[in-house]
């Protein structure tokens, strides 16, 4: 994946927050790319309920070779907008991910 180094990554004691950019309704789950600052992922879960904050939850864990557990939505429930904290990684972790996709 390329542009991975303008993606808004924050360390912190707990892990690291990364922004991301949620496109419900898509034909499959995925990691699409980068868009602006933020990581864009793409699920067929419908926007309600929290159904397409969960599928990006599984969708960057997935990504990002942790359990599901350790990505948790931090800011953004009802925006396409979001936050999420991958525990127990850094900024380089996440990058060096992506970058290998």
């Amino acid at each position: 994946m390329k542009d991975v180094e303008k993606i808004d990554i924050l360390s912190t004691p707990d892990g690291a927050v990364v922004v991301v950019k949620a496109v419900p309704g898509a034909s499959r789950d995925r990691v699409v790319g980068v868009l602006g600052d933020a990581v864009k992922v793409a699920v067929s879960a419908p926007a309600e309920k929290g159904r397409a904050n969960d599928a990006i939850a599984r969708a960057l864990a997935e990504a990002l070779g942790v359990p599901r557990r350790s990505v948790t939505l931090v800011h953004g429930q009802t925006n396409p907008r979001k936050q999420f904290l991958v525990a127990g990684v850094d900024d380089q972790y996440i990058r060096n991910c992506l970058e290998a996709r």
